[in-house]
């Protein structure tokens, strides 16, 4: 893969009125959008794409946290997707993320951290398979 990488615009950023200017960020930055939806994650939704962190204290909070709203994924393209993006967020904690990072620009916290941003081909995968059927992938 290589080219492909996984985000999903979080619940508290889409419920600030973030999302378009978290995308223009985005396609600003030399991503194209391969596929798009605004959705809501149900209880049962979260759990199963988190469930990688299920032992972890923060679980609940988190599946609580992202099934709280609206969110927007999307399947983005670029060579070097995943490194690229993950500089593009910045840090999970947006206290120790680079400045005009998308995580020091619109996050609140670790948890409500705007946007999540896959770490791996082969997760980015996983995640992209988890909310777009083959036909909405362009």
């Amino acid at each position: 893969m290589g080219n492909l990488t996984f985000t999903m615009i979080k619940p508290r950023a889409v419920e600030q009125g973030f999302t378009g200017e978290i995308i223009q960020q985005i396609t600003a930055a030399g991503f194209k959008i391969k596929a798009m939806k605004m959705t809501l994650l149900s209880k049962h939704d979260a759990e199963r794409f988190y469930a990688v962190h299920a032992e972890r204290p923060f679980f609940g909070s988190l599946v609580s946290f992202m099934s709280s709203g609206p969110i927007v994924a999307m399947m983005l393209e670029k060579d070097n997707a995943i490194a690229d993006f993950r500089k593009l967020i910045g840090a999970t904690d947006p206290s120790k993320a680079e400045e005009g990072t998308i995580r020091k620009k619109y996050a609140e916290s670790v948890e409500s951290n705007a946007v999540h941003g896959s770490d791996s081909d082969e997760n980015a995968m996983i995640e992209s398979n988890f909310f777009f059927a083959d036909r909405e992938k362009f």
